[in-house]
């Protein structure tokens, strides 16, 4: 029983002879519209001819034809006449819809609309090069055109006025043999030819693939053709007999089987061979059968005889029955030897599969090209690829599809999610539904979307807020210099539609605040440094030196009040310190016994001495110490642990003298300077918070060295410190700053 949209149910009081009286009333009526149509057209078109150089009125007669051939509408055959007369029309939406009715002329408007959109994109790609200054790769101008291809799709019907030209095109350089344009070639095969077979119209498939075939490659297609022509008589004889025996031998088992050969095309035969690295003589379905019969149990039961009379290959076999293909694909495959040892590949398959082989819903963008055998071909990478899988059941709803409630009814676009329009210069932009003249501005450039403050659609000035359609041509006022507008994030006021573009401009309004950070950050730090006279000082090299990667990094933060300017003071102005290099402190003392330094160490029972705290291991109380008598330069104090001073001591052993701590209390008290290593994962802020700890403890940080690798900083303080009790005290308040891993005394 056929089925029947609510919309399309017979009248149940009227009698079948009425009924047959209206089918034919309405059949004469489409066929006067078809007439009509090329009618119309034919004085605008008849002298005219396309880019191939053939005839349009005689190309758009041959699409009529191929449209009537795969059972599409008469409105449909009469578009094939209408989107070549729109060029030659003022108002061809308004003439051919007070003649024709609107939807046949929004169908050939959409049409039209579609074919100039496709010749401008090509003609840009032509002069598009890439990064390396090489022309666009032809796998990414098939993706363009397969974008437009689906975004004009809204109509179904233009999908199929757009494959029949093609196919058209196709045989039309076959019929002249004049060089084929590459691309053309291309795109069909690529995307013109799956397309069609996604949409079960196999005809135009197989076509489709074997000339674009024969344009891309012809000797290969040559060779081949050849090679099938050798045994072509012999094949099919042998192939008419075994399909006579085969159905014979069913009927006498009381199944009711229908049994064809399945003819095999050049492309075909080639993409097995490469794709399963086969030579010609080891592809198993150049002989190949296909069986239909009534139920699964009749499936089996041809398997089993198929089997018995013939030697079957094992790994061959595949039973898509028990264990269906990902897209619902069912059918048993296998390949037999015949008493010659030659491959025959027998589909055996019921009624209800072949239908959804043919023309079933299930099927995604990649069929055979990506199945378990591992043929190379086109893969199912995007979201397109469900939204096509549609497609296929539109086949039968076309007519359906061309009526007036349907087309006019909500929701039949079936992309409605992206649009897609061109540049001045006729390049395409692939844009979200909604988008606006800013989003095309953020897309082609983000310092156009930036600098952008008015736009022409089609040649016409409009609101920055105005959603674009599939096709326009969009051209941006921009001034010299500039940024966004704070309105275009309003959502309610609808200027931005893209989440990219939205991005954009948040990221602009970002900067610019950052910016004013650093440049508030900046006058604090210069105002700082010509108090202190020091404006001689490179800015970047004084943030290398406070641990920060560049001059902004520092002045963000100060900006930020989140570092102060008092550590910029210790680093240029420290205390002058006690030691320096190969230079002592002499004190005289004025007795005999022991006596007391400048350094604030002891020297047992010698008098008058010069003594300097070594810089190798920094002593400071209670370190164990012990004295080094050097030549010409007084007394050298280490700790008894310091390497330095165990290898001069075992060197020099009569030079060792023995000297302790004095005594420093109250103003007299001595600091010392020792060093301290810090490791810790570097971080914004690092330095900051652990030179606050060392504030916090009173501690004058009178050096800083500091090395940032991989995420790890390594930092040297160098403090004052009046005993090293205390430092280990502060020591533990420093690992306990986030992200320290490491505290210690050097």
């Amino acid at each position: 029983m056929p089925h029947f949209p609510p919309a399309a149910l017979p009248p149940a009081s009227l009698p079948p002879v009425m009924l047959a009286t209206a089918d034919a009333a309405e059949s004469a009526q489409q066929g006067e519209t078809l007439v009509k149509a090329r009618a119309f057209a034919e004085p605008l078109i008849a002298g005219e001819t396309l880019d191939t150089g053939e005839n349009i009125l005689a190309h758009a007669d041959a699409v009529a034809a191929i449209l009537a051939d795969i059972g599409g509408s008469v409105a449909m055959q009469a578009a094939s006449y209408l989107v070549y007369a729109c060029p030659h029309l003022n108002k061809p939406e308004e003439v051919m819809a007070k003649a024709f009715g609107p939807q046949l002329a929004q169908l050939a408007m959409q049409t039209h609309q579609l074919v100039i959109v496709q010749r401008l994109s090509r003609a840009a790609e032509a002069h598009t090069r890439g990064p390396d200054n090489t022309p666009l790769s032809p796998r990414l101008q098939t993706e363009n055109v397969r974008k437009m291809l689906l975004a004009f799709s809204r109509d179904f019907r233009v999908v199929m006025l757009r494959l029949a030209s093609r196919l058209q095109t196709l045989r039309h350089f076959a019929a002249t043999k004049l060089p084929v344009p590459p691309e053309l070639a291309s795109e069909s095969l690529q995307v013109f030819a799956p397309l069609a077979n996604r949409l079960g119209i196999w005809q135009i498939k197989w076509e489709m693939e074997d000339l674009s075939f024969r344009f891309l490659e012809p000797v290969t297609y040559k060779d081949i053709a050849r090679l099938l022509d050798e045994k072509r008589t012999e094949r099919e004889r042998y192939m008419v007999a075994l399909r006579e025996r085969l159905q014979q031998a069913l009927a006498s088992q009381g199944i009711a089987a229908t049994v064809a050969g399945r003819p095999k095309h050049i492309y075909s035969i080639v993409r097995k061979m490469r794709g399963k690295l086969l030579a010609f003589d080891r592809v198993f379905d150049i002989r190949a059968l296909r069986v239909v019969v009534p139920s699964v149990a009749d499936c089996y039961q041809v398997l089993s005889w198929v089997h018995e009379h013939f030697a079957p290959i094992a790994e061959e076999f595949d039973d898509y029955i028990a264990k269906p293909k990902a897209n619902g694909y069912q059918s048993l495959h296998t390949v037999v030897r015949d008493a010659d040892g030659g491959p025959i590949e027998v589909q055996i398959r019921t009624q209800a599969m072949h239908e959804h082989a043919e023309n079933g819903v299930a099927a995604h963008w990649a069929y055979k090209e990506a199945g378990a055998k591992g043929y190379s071909g086109v893969s199912a990478t995007s979201e397109y690829d469900t939204k096509i899988a549609v497609l296929r059941q539109l086949l039968a709803w076309e007519r359906d599809l061309s009526g007036a409630a349907q087309a006019s009814a909500p929701g039949n676009g079936l992309f409605d999610d992206r649009i897609y329009v061109l540049t001045p210069e006729a390049a395409v932009v692939e844009l979200p539904q909604g988008a606006t003249p800013i989003d095309f501005a953020y897309t082609v450039h983000t310092n156009l979307g930036h600098r952008c403050r008015g736009a022409k659609v089609d040649g016409a000035m409009v609101p920055l807020n105005t959603p674009l359609a599939n096709g326009q041509t969009v051209e941006i006022t921009a001034i010299k210099e500039g940024g966004p507008s704070r309105d275009w994030l309003n959502a309610d006021l609808g200027f931005l539609a893209s989440p990219r573009a939205r991005a954009k401009v948040r990221a602009w309004f970002n900067a610019q605040v950052s910016a004013e950070t650093i440049a508030r950050g900046r006058e604090a730090v210069e105002k700082s440094l010509q108090r202190m006279g020091r404006t001689a000082i490179r800015l970047d090299d004084l943030a290398s030196q406070l641990g920060f990667k560049s001059a902004d990094g520092l002045f963000e933060v100060v900006g930020k009040d989140e570092y102060s300017l008092r550590n910029i003071e210790v680093l240029l102005n420290p205390p002058a310190p006690a030691l320096e290099p190969d230079e002592y402190f002499q004190k005289k003392f004025k007795g005999a016994g022991t006596r007391k330094s400048a350094s604030g160490v002891l020297v047992v029972g010698v008098d008058s001495l010069l003594t300097q705290l070594s810089r190798c291991c920094k002593p400071a109380p209670p370190d164990a110490i012990g004295g080094f008598v050097t030549r010409g330069k007084g007394v050298s104090i280490h700790r008894q642990d310091c390497s330095n001073f165990r290898e001069l001591a075992s060197r020099n052993a009569e030079r060792v003298i023995d000297v302790r701590w004095g005594e420093h209390k109250g103003a007299d008290a001595s600091v010392y300077p020792v060093d301290v290593a810090v490791e810790a994962f570097d971080r914004q802020g690092l330095l900051r918070d652990i030179s606050e700890v060392f504030a916090k403890e009173k501690m004058n940080v009178i050096g800083v060295q500091t090395q940032s690798v991989k995420g790890t900083a390594w930092m040297i303080f160098t403090v004052e410190i009046g005993d090293a009790v205390t430092l280990n005290k502060v020591l533990g308040s420093v690992r306990s700053v986030k992200g320290v891993r490491a505290a210690r005394r050097r």
